[in-house]
Order: C-alpha cells, then structure tokens, then sequence
C-alpha cells in the first residue's frame, strides 16, 4: 500500500505543507501530464520507501521544499524509511511503472503541517549541500544514471566550475557508422554565480548524499520536427520595387495577328535533325 503526499506553498511560516491525497485508486492517476507543475511525496509501505516526484514544469522552490518535507516525513516513521528519486527514472522504465501501479490507501504517514514545524524540526532536517569539487568521471557516471528528460537536448553541463558541451565523434564507419559523445570542456564561471530567469533553458540539479554533482542546462530538442514548406508564391524585391515599362505591358496581353501552325513546328524539327 502506498500513500500519496502534495506539497504545497503558502504565504506564511513555515511557508510549505503536505497534503493527503486519497480520493483516487492508484499512484497513475496522480502523476501524469495534467499534474505536471506540482511535486509529491509516495510512501511505500511495503518496500519502507519514501519516494519524491517533481513534475516536469514544477517550480525550482516547490522542488527544494519536497525535498525537506521528505526528511520530515523520514524522520517521522522513525527513520525505516529512505528517501529515493522517482525522477532518476524514465515514465518507460519498469521501475517508474511499478510505482504507477501501485494501489493508495491509509497507512502510518501523516500530513505535515504548520504545527509540525519549529526551529529544532527545521534545522535538523534540512542538513547542508557541500560545495566541493567533485570528480569529473564519479559526477558524470551519477549524472548519467538519471533518465534524460523527453524532449529536451543537453547543451550545456556545470561541473565544478567547469562548463562542458558534447560532440559525437565517429568512431566506425566500416560496417556501420557508430559515434561516441565526449564531454568538450568550454571554459570555466566566473567568480560568482546567480540563477537566471531565460525562458529557453530548462535546468536540472543533480544532486547525490547532499553533494551537488552537476548542473545541466537543456534546450527543446527541434530536430524531429519536419521542417517548413513555404506554398505561397514568392515575389522577389527586386521585381517590384523597379518601373516597369507600361507599353511592355499592354503587348503582352495583345494577341498576335497569325499563330504558328503545329505542322510547321513539327517539318522544322524533322529538318534539323
């Protein structure tokens, strides 16, 4: 049996809260496109799981805020449970349909509220992220270890500092083609770093036992898109933008006193032939 959190943002301390849902039969019915800006919390009962889910459009401060009430929840069944990232895992994989399948019902999580909250609480549960610099193949083999998100291209990746890019590379082209991708490191940040406001980048956060690994910066993937056909006629500049003689014009729409006959057209190509 698993139960099913919501969290939610609101105006006052503590500023976030959970929600039971319950009024629906299984976990697919939760999570699905409709719901795509919020983020959840499933209890698995059965397997002493606390899953966290952040839909695909869902707020970066909703995100952090289900990340503490996880440790919340964890803390309050006694710390039996471990706290795991659904996201990790692509909507085909068997291990994200399993838990789509699952069936909701009560169990012993409760709803976290504003009286579920004081300093000591706070403080205890959010811990800290460590800054550090951590290893460029230990970071890329955790980062890749999570689903690459349906329709979006990675452009761009921050590694301690360090801004990478990818490029293909052939490898074989005997038998058939085969590529490689290669991480290209494009250069370094400058000292200082603020999170932007660009409406053509999605950013995803990767982090592992409160270290942050990478920071990946996606774009919409417009390649398998077909590409525009322009049916209208084209009427160039330079067509229309130049006199044009009016004379020219009115013997174009005269018809000739006499028409060439078919026959004679045909006897002049036997002739030259």
């Amino acid at each position: 049996m698993t139960q099913i959190f919501e969290v939610l943002e609101v105006r006052e301390f503590p500023y976030f809260v959970t929600i039971d849902i319950d009024d629906v039969p299984i976990v697919g019915e939760v999570i699905n496109v409709k719901n795509s800006r919020k983020v959840y919390l499933l209890v698995d009962h059965n397997k002493k799981k606390i899953w966290t889910f952040n839909g695909r459009n869902s707020p970066f401060k909703l995100q952090i805020y289900g990340g503490i009430l996880a440790g919340m929840l964890r803390k309050q069944l006694k710390l039996f449970y471990r706290v795991y990232a659904l996201n990790m895992y692509s909507t085909e994989s068997p291990e994200f349909q399993e838990v789509m399948i699952q069936s909701i019902g009560p169990g012993r999580a409760q709803a976290i509220n504003k009286d579920d909250f004081s300093n000591t609480v706070i403080d205890g549960t959010v811990g800290e992220i460590i800054l550090h610099n951590p290893g460029l193949k230990k970071a890329m083999e955790t980062i890749n270890s999570y689903a690459q998100p349906e329709d979006l291209k990675r452009i761009f990746l921050i590694i301690a500092g360090n801004i990478y890019s990818e490029e293909d590379i052939l490898e074989a082209i005997l038998e058939e083609e085969k590529y490689s991708t290669n991480l290209v490191k494009m250069g370094q940040l400058n000292n200082g770093f603020t999170f932007f406001s660009d409406r053509n980048y999605s950013t995803r956060i990767i982090v592992r036992n409160r270290t942050i690994q990478g920071i990946e910066l996606y774009v919409n993937n417009f390649e398998n898109l077909p590409s525009l056909r322009i049916k209208s006629p084209i009427i160039h500049e330079e067509k229309i933008s130049n006199k044009g003689d009016m004379d020219t014009l009115m013997k174009a729409f005269q018809i000739p006193e006499s028409l060439p006959d078919d026959d004679d057209d045909d006897s002049q190509e036997e002739n030259k032939t």
